[in-house]
């Protein structure tokens, strides 16, 4: 028989954990997809870094003389006119060697061993001597990619050489001293063939005529400019084994010279030139420049310097026989 109060009992049942609630949706997979994001940003910031770096340091090898001095003091904004695209924005241009510090040192201990195994030095004084190092420099031009870039003509003074810019080619990194691959390339070639030379020789710096916005005096110049890439050259000569002393001056000469006068923008008129003086050129040269040689005294405080008797005496003996 059922109790009367059964009928009035009812059975509760409890539910614990079930269902959905709002913050369901935002789990911890989020957190690990950022976690990742951001570590492959660092990667990347860290990448960029590396390659400023880089090219920080390339470019402080090329604009530090071997005395340590900097050849950009001074400089300014980049040109206005740049002409044309400049390609990447992040220039790749080959770290400088130093080479192999016991490769050296054997290779100058067996100098030192045998004299006769060092390379003999050769003088080019005579119009051949100088046509046959023009065409061993067109060669080396050649083999580098630049054949249409060097231009030797031989003068009463030397050998002038002329590396210019190109529709296609240029020598330096638009508005600034730093050489592109190639021109380092050959200008690296060329070392230890003017390091077996007794020949000194002039480098010398041309732009073209587009200027910087900055015209002030004391701004960055095609003055600068041209200066700094007769530098960067020598570097580049010097780091090819070419000694210093065969060097004789270093010159940036702007826009004053002009190969192209009716397109002031012409590629041929961006351009290193090396002018392979003769020995008496070079003797004439440094004498200019330097201390006179035998003085004879014309007046209290006035001293000329006697000109050479050799070429009064066949100055003097031309002019009678055309007398005649």
């Amino acid at each position: 028989m059922q109790k009367p109060h059964d009928k009035h009992h009812e059975m509760t049942i409890v539910k614990r954990g079930g269902g959905k609630h709002a913050h369901d949706e935002h789990g911890g997979a989020w957190k690990v997809a950022f976690a990742d994001f951001c570590l492959a940003l660092m990667c990347l910031f860290l990448v960029l870094w590396l390659m400023a770096s880089r090219n920080t340091e390339s470019l402080q090898q090329i604009l530090t003389q071997s005395d340590g001095n900097r050849t950009d003091q001074g400089k300014g904004v980049m040109p206005e006119q740049i002409g044309g695209p400049r390609g990447s924005l992040i220039e790749r241009f080959p770290m400088p060697r130093t080479g192999n510090a016991e490769t050296d040192g054997k290779a100058e201990k067996s100098t030192e061993d045998s004299p006769e195994a060092a390379p003999s030095k050769v003088s080019y004084d005579t119009p051949d001597d100088l046509a046959l190092l023009a065409k061993a420099l067109k060669d080396m031009s050649k083999d580098a990619g630049l054949a249409s870039n060097l231009q030797s003509v031989v003068t009463p003074y030397g050998l002038r050489v002329m590396l210019h810019d190109t529709d296609k080619q240029g020598m330096f990194v638009r508005g600034s001293a730093i050489p592109t691959g190639k021109f380092t390339t050959l200008m690296r070639q060329m070392g230890p063939l003017f390091a077996r030379m007794e020949n000194q020789m002039l480098i010398v710096g041309h732009t073209d005529s587009l200027q910087y916005a900055d015209t002030s005096h004391s701004a960055f110049s095609n003055w600068n400019l041209s200066s700094n890439r007769a530098m960067s050259a020598r570097a580049q000569l010097l780091a090819g084994s070419m000694p210093a002393d065969s060097v004789l001056q270093v010159v940036g000469m702007a826009d004053r010279a002009p190969l192209d006068m009716k397109n002031a923008a012409a590629g041929v008129n961006r351009r290193i030139e090396l002018l392979i003086l003769t020995r008496g050129q070079a003797s004439a040269i440094a004498a200019m420049f330097g201390m006179p040689g035998e003085k004879e005294r014309l007046a209290p405080g006035v001293d000329t310097e006697l000109p050479d008797v050799n070429v009064l005496k066949q100055l003097r003996e031309k002019l009678q026989s055309g007398g005649r």
